[in-house]
């Protein structure tokens, strides 16, 4: 009987060893899958707006790393989206980095202005001395999907009066004067616009927003996770966060079309 337990929980322990060498392996796998990603990111975009050498008439590739070059050509790729956007006729939104200001613009227009109070930017989009980004820049994004804590045209419901006689104006509250304003469009580039409410409204706002997060986050990791266990490299999403203020981040989410279209600049 001894020999028997001596052998149990010694299989137990063996187990036990096997399944945290397992994990760690597995642990170790989707760390080093998910370090790839922006390198694949990287390449996907230097195949699509990296330089190609015309034979006939060869550039000096040393160019490319010229500061003065560089910073001419970022302010044209950003002339170069707005231009563009402007021929839509429809409203669309510029992100000024070095102004700090968010602009909605239509035809070259500003229509409204709001301050960036705060921003972070993903390593691969604040990389200001990249061809490859800068030339990606030169094309306005387009919005191919929004998540979003308020309703994008809010629903009023009205009872119809019977005549005339009966009719009373009155004055529906919209509710997101009431939940905290947080959205996220992703970009048909894959680059994700994050646009918080600078400051709290109710002491509730800051729990709102980390289950906000949340619920986005776990998505992302469960696409990740899936694109890991069948061994291919998951997709990585360059990203913008933005905090303004709360009316501001409201106007500019519900005038924005569905598809609607972003220039930055860095």
């Amino acid at each position: 009987m001894e020999t028997e337990k001596e052998y149990t929980s010694a299989d137990r322990k063996y187990k036990i060893i096997v399944w945290i060498v397992i994990v760690l392996c597995f642990l170790i796998y989707y760390s080093i899958m998910t370090l790839l990603a922006p390198a694949k990111k990287y390449k996907e975009l230097k195949n699509i707006y990296g330089f190609r050498q015309d034979e006939k008439k060869p550039v000096d590739e040393r160019i490319f790393t010229d500061s003065t070059y560089l910073s001419l050509l970022k302010e044209k790729s950003f002339l170069q989206s707005k231009v563009a956007m402007a021929e839509s006729d429809s409203i669309y939104l510029t992100i000024d980095m070095p102004d700090s200001t968010v602009n909605l613009e239509i035809n070259g227009v500003v229509v409204h202005k709001a301050d960036i109070k705060k921003m972070k930017v993903s390593r691969m989009l604040s990389a200001k001395n990249d061809y490859v980004i800068l030339s990606m820049l030169s094309n306005p994004f387009t919005i191919s999907k929004s998540i979003a804590s308020i309703e994008k045209e809010p629903l009023m419901i009205r009872m119809a009066p019977k005549d005339t006689s009966e009719f009373k104006p009155d004055i529906i509250p919209d509710t997101a004067d009431y939940e905290p304003v947080n959205y996220i469009l992703e970009m048909d580039n894959g680059t994700r616009l994050f646009i918080y409410q600078e400051g709290k409204l109710r002491s509730g706002d800051g729990i709102r927003l980390f289950i906000f997060n949340l619920r986005y986050r776990l998505i992302n990791a469960g696409n990740t996770f899936l694109r890991v266990v069948t061994f291919r490299v998951p997709d990585y999403q360059p990203f913008i966060k933005l905090r303004i203020p709360r009316t501001d981040a409201k106007i500019i989410y519900r005038a924005l079309p569905e598809q609607g279209q972003v220039a930055v600049y860095f």
